[in-house]
């Protein structure tokens, strides 16, 4: 069962003021990561889809030699988007946690809280980011055991922590708008299954983008993993570069953070009815 999360009140005259917004969401990121401390088993079942990946998947097709990528191993080409890939599946569920919310009654206390709806939203979308966070170590781990040519200063892992965050956030903004609409586990985990895919497959995740069809490329500029599978590649692959620039990459998330989170904070009241 889902603790109840202690939002904090609101003080003085203006009840949505900067302080108060930035105290709601940290309260709601703090309690995300007392959650994660209690539940270890979930950090280590997490290693064991990107270690399929890398150490099965990406050797056998390694050996086929039939995806051009630019001169980096292939193993290597697919380890960003194997963190895009768990960055995106975690996301796209946390959406759910508000119907759960709903049903337990935790949902309406929030609402009837002084504390701004933004902040809320906000709130839960950087708590994904914390989840996926130690996905990050994950890979890097993966990635020296498999002597991939990774950037190893702290400036790329800086970024490609800031991706993983933002990226992470901003899908899971679009969960709560899915879980705001639908208003229905059932139909929320079937509308999820049919966004996850064109979202995984219409990226550079797996191949590079100059093997899809015309229709497909085009599909990619609206497709905010591409972006973010890009700039993952880009800031952690020493030999990789950014094919849409890393300034956009960060961009693309942020805007794209910025305008899911006022839409779910407009919709989230909604799903109390």
């Amino acid at each position: 069962m889902q603790p109840e999360l202690a939002v904090p009140a609101c003080g003085g005259n203006k009840t949505d003021s900067f302080a108060d917004f930035f105290r709601v969401v940290f309260a709601i990121i703090e309690g995300e990561i007392r959650k994660l401390l209690h539940d270890p088993l979930e950090m280590l079942a997490r290693v064991v889809q990107p270690a399929v990946w890398l150490l099965v998947f990406a050797p056998v097709f390694s050996s086929l030699r039939q995806i051009p990528t630019g001169g980096i191993r292939y193993q290597d080409f697919i380890a960003p988007g194997i963190l895009a890939q768990g960055v995106l599946l975690l996301s796209v569920v946390y959406g759910i946690n508000v119907l759960f919310e709903r049903d337990m009654g935790l949902l309406q206390k929030y609402l009837a809280s002084p504390a701004s709806r933004g902040a809320l939203v906000l709130g839960k979308a950087l708590s994904a980011g914390v989840r996926n966070a130690p996905q990050v170590l994950v890979i890097y781990a993966l990635a020296a055991i498999i002597s991939a040519k990774v950037r190893w200063n702290p400036l790329a892992i800086l970024a490609v922590l800031l991706l993983v965050i933002l990226g992470s956030a901003l899908f899971c903004s679009l969960s709560l708008v899915v879980a705001c609409l639908v208003k229905n586990r059932e139909r929320f985990m079937s509308i999820n299954q049919a966004l996850t895919v064109p979202l995984f497959f219409a990226s550079s995740a797996l191949y590079p983008v100059a093997l899809m069809p015309t229709w497909l490329r085009r599909l990619t500029y609206l497709n905010p993993l591409s972006y973010l599978v890009d700039g993952l590649r880009s800031a952690m692959l020493s030999q990789a570069r950014s094919a849409y620039g890393l300034k956009v990459d960060f961009a693309v998330q942020v805007c794209g953070l910025a305008v899911l989170v006022l839409l779910a904070a407009r919709l989230y009241p909604r799903v109390e009815y």
